[in-house]
């Protein structure tokens, strides 16, 4: 259900702070037009922990409204806690989204048995959910066991796996084939889908989509050897957008495309110089700076 290149969408925002709707809009139809296969708002690329609720629907709906078919919204709905994240779930049905991106409670570490019943009442909604494991960001990794389980709820079709490896990627394609697992790390995109993942959630492709495209493509009509050297040629945007915590690159990269601005919501911070700078020349390199 959930297979290619989906892209974890930045919330720009203005001088004054609040949600840049046009910038955003842009940057939605430039993305559609590259053709790529999934939009995910609202997610941390997002900044989701800074927004309201008012703020989100108004993402999602604009995503919805534009997508209109060409490619599926998956919406950043999970918190650590459950009954809101229910409420997101209800409102991302009200707005049309495709399915949600769920993250794994943070900060609270719930036990194994505690995030089997998360996603559960999550799913019970009805929207299509995607689990998106990360424990690098919420001090608790989702063992495969658990994952597996609350897979068994027909809601829950999907992962995006963040644990820092394909090892789980691949045990959940084994164990459930049907269960679309993507790659919440565009550095692995490609060893994940050696070993059966469907795709990734991706940031690079907010400066890239269609290199991401065309490593996506070129997988699915089995040139390996074009694949790789697409995903060569990116590896030092992959690098260069984790120079600082994700989105402050990506933002900065977006900038020196002339897409929108650098700023942020505190705690978060604009790019320092160094980053811009590496930035800005992988960009070169790559042919992607505004002119």
């Amino acid at each position: 259900m959930f297979q290619g290149i989906y892209v974890a969408l930045p919330t720009p925002f203005t001088g004054s702070g609040g949600v840049d709707e046009a910038a955003f809009t842009a940057q939605v139809e430039r993305l559609l037009a590259a053709g790529v296969h999934g939009l995910v708002p609202t997610g941390t690329t997002g900044e989701s922990p800074t927004l309201t609720n008012d703020e989100k629907k108004l993402l999602w709906k604009i995503c919805v409204k534009l997508a209109d078919g060409r490619a599926q919204v998956v919406v950043g709905a999970g918190t650590y806690d459950t009954a809101a994240s229910v409420a997101a779930t209800r409102m991302a049905a009200d707005v049309g989204a495709d399915g949600v991106l769920a993250v794994v409670p943070y900060y609270n570490k719930p036990m194994q048995h505690g995030l089997v019943a998360h996603f559960g009442s999550i799913a019970q909604i009805g929207v299509p959910v995607m689990i998106y494991n990360i424990p690098g960001r919420t001090a608790r990794n989702m063992e495969t066991a658990a994952i597996l389980a609350a897979a068994e709820h027909p809601t829950i079709k999907a992962v995006k796996e963040a644990s820092g490896g394909v090892a789980v990627t691949e045990e959940l394609k084994r164990a459930k084939p049907q269960l679309n697992v993507l790659s919440g790390d565009d550095a692995l995109l490609l060893p994940s889908l050696a070993v059966g993942g469907d795709g990734v959630v991706s940031v690079a492709a907010n400066v890239d989509p269609a290199r991401m495209i065309a490593l996506w493509e070129a997988w699915q009509a089995g040139d390996t050897r074009r694949a790789l050297a697409i995903n060569q040629d990116l590896a030092p945007l992959y690098g260069a957008l984790f120079a600082e915590t994700n989105p402050i690159p990506v933002k900065a990269a977006l900038m020196l495309q002339g897409h929108g601005t650098t700023e942020m919501r505190l705690p978060m911070t604009s790019a320092v110089d160094a980053t811009v700078v590496k930035l800005r020349a992988v960009m070169d390199r790559l042919g992607l700076l505004k002119g």
